[in-house]
C-alpha cells in the first residue's frame, strides 16, 4: 500500500495550492481518504475526507468554504484544493486511507509521508 502526497510548497496569504494524493495497493472504492495536517508543535488534525464507497464528504470547520476535496477514481487520486490560504494553514499535510470510513474508531489504516505547506503573511 502506498499513499504519496504532492503539491505542497510556499504560498502567500489569500493564495491557493492544490495537493494531490496518489494511491496504490488497495481497493480504492472500498476506502475513505482523508487529509490531515500537523503544524509544528501541534496535534495532527483532520481537514477533509471523502468516502470512496458512497461519495460522502466531510470537512473540518477550519476548511469549510475554503478547501475542496475531490477524487479521480480512474487515476486513484484524491485532491485537496486549498483557496484563501491563511498563515495558520501552515503545516505538514498527510493523506490517509481507512476501510472503516471517514471516522474510524482508531487511527487510519495507511498514511502518506506528507507534504509541507507554508503560507506567508
Amino acid at each position: 500500500v502506498q499513499l504519496v502526497e504532492s503539491g505542497g510548497g510556499l504560498a502567500q496569504a489569500g493564495g491557493s495550492l492544490r495537493l494531490s494524493c496518489a494511491t496504490s495497493g488497495f481497493i480504492f472504492g472500498d476506502y475513505a481518504i482523508g487529509w490531515f495536517r500537523q503544524a509544528p508543535g501541534g496535534e495532527r488534525k483532520g481537514v477533509a475526507c471523502i468516502n470512496n464507497y458512497d461519495g460522502t464528504i466531510a470537512y473540518a470547520v477550519s476548511a469549510k468554504g475554503r478547501f475542496t476535496i475531490s477524487r479521480d477514481s480512474a487515476k486513484r487520486m484524491v485532491y485537496l484544493q486549498m483557496d484563501s490560504l491563511k498563515p495558520e494553514d501552515t503545516a505538514v499535510y498527510h493523506c490517509a486511507a481507512d476501510s472503516a470510513g471517514c471516522f474510524p474508531r482508531g487511527t487510519y489504516d495507511y498514511w502518506g509521508q506528507g507534504t509541507q505547506v507554508t503560507v506567508s503573511s
